[in-house]
């Protein structure tokens, strides 16, 4: 009887055991859905069309799968005979991480005696995110830079130079800073091109292949030849400014001028990373002849047509550089297959039929403010393809190994 007693106490011992494992197990599959990915559920639900159909069942955006990265974001706005053509590029992103971003996790409990606390661990949170920054890059005059959002701002030029906050840094014919820690660069007012794309208008007469080469260059000739700054660009949080001989002049708080300390007439394309026609001013950091630069102007010709080999002009209305986090998922849409829904003509006779089709997707979003997930790109994905294997019975017509034909091996000398 004792035997007996202790049997049944182990038995619920080990039911008492399993209960709490599946317990903890349905707790760990299933965390609670952030509100920013459950938004982004309900925004590609509702933009694939699958809001209130009954017979679609959308599963995944499990936060424990979300791939994060970060990435450069190119957005243009160019007018072309009075209508305008939007451009979105965006670079490949080097690398995926598993991150534990903020947006990944439940908001705290927010009881009616915690509501302070509540509201100090969100602002925390938003605080600890560390926003991804652009390369440091070379920009040149004459031109004028409007500082934004960078409050301790370091100015060396080579030498730390105490000019206090700065608000807008004019750059003279000559002057050329490199730029370190800024989240985005973008320009502050529309600029009229020179057309066509390609034609000899370099100082020694020769005859560049590359349009926006020749572009950048009739700029720079514009922006020499006018007495306001041509080209104004507005960059959001560096962190330094930074050149290896300029001289400094205090026009009024929060607003200085940088020229060339070395001489007074304007520097050589050779002293502004212009030799040999190969950089972008003002951005002479940027070598036009690399391959995204390449595949960019192939876009622009073919948005031009024709004009762009005829005399003329076109408006660059936007243009927006800027170092972004992005983020992958990847989620299925469930649909009940219904009559004349699937053609079963090659489908296995052996085979039971499904009664569900699933289709696998994965959408690139990108996280802006550490508070929200905006979708920019989805795309369907194949599964992991899984072969069939079948029993030998169903491959011979389910008959019994008595009714196969016997098959003698041809003798070997080696048997015993």
């Amino acid at each position: 009887m004792a035997v007996e007693f202790r049997s049944f106490a182990g038995f619920l011992l080990l039911c008492w055991i399993g209960a709490a494992s599946a317990l903890i197990g349905s707790e760990t599959l299933a965390p609670p859905v952030p509100k920013a990915i459950s938004d982004l559920r309900d925004s590609i639900v509702k933009g694939l069309g699958f809001q209130g159909a009954e017979d679609f069942k959308v599963s995944g955006f499990d936060v424990r799968d979300a791939l994060v990265g970060h990435s450069v974001a190119y957005e243009f706005d160019i007018e072309v005979d009075k209508k305008v053509v939007p451009f979105k590029l965006l670079e490949d992103v080097n690398r995926w991480d598993f991150v534990d971003l903020p947006i990944f996790r439940p908001p705290p409990p927010a009881d009616s005696g915690d509501e302070e606390k509540a509201l100090a661990e969100m602002k925390s949170r938003r605080e600890g995110v560390v926003a991804p920054v652009l390369p440091p890059f070379q920009i040149a005059g004459p031109m004028e830079l409007w500082i934004q959002d960078a409050d301790d701002m370091r100015l060396a030029l080579p030498h730390d130079v105490d000019a206090g906050t700065l608000r807008k840094v004019l750059l003279s014919d000559g002057a050329a800073v490199t730029v370190k820690g800024a989240r985005s660069v973008s320009l502050r007012h529309p600029l009229e091109l020179p057309l066509p794309l390609n034609r000899t208008n370099l100082h020694d007469g020769s005859h560049v292949a590359s349009g926006l080469l020749n572009i950048a260059e009739a700029l720079r000739s514009s922006a020499r030849s006018s007495d306001q700054p041509l080209v104004s660009l507005r960059i959001i949080g560096p962190s330094s400014l930074t050149s290896s001989k300029l001289k400094l002049k205090r026009l009024s708080p929060g607003l200085v001028e940088l020229s060339s300390s070395s001489r007074s007439v304007p520097a050589s394309p050779e002293d502004l990373n212009l030799s040999e026609g190969r950089n972008l001013w003002p951005l002479t950091s940027l070598n036009g002849s690399a391959s995204n630069l390449r595949g960019f102007e192939e876009l622009l010709s073919s948005v031009l047509g024709k004009k762009g080999f005829e005399n003329g002009k076109f408006r660059l209305l936007k243009a927006d550089v800027s170092a972004q986090t992005y983020m992958k998922m990847s989620f299925a849409v469930e649909k009940k297959l219904a009559d004349g829904d699937a053609d079963w003509s090659r489908f296995p006779s052996w085979k039971t039929k499904p009664e569900k089709a699933t289709a696998h997707f994965e959408v690139l979003a990108r996280v802006e403010g550490g508070r929200k997930v905006v979708p920019e790109r989805i795309q369907e994905v194949q599964p992991a393809h899984i072969e069939d294997s079948v029993i030998d019975s169903v491959q011979t017509g389910n008959i019994s190994m008595t009714q196969l034909p016997l098959m003698f091996p041809p003798p070997s000398f080696f048997t015993i």
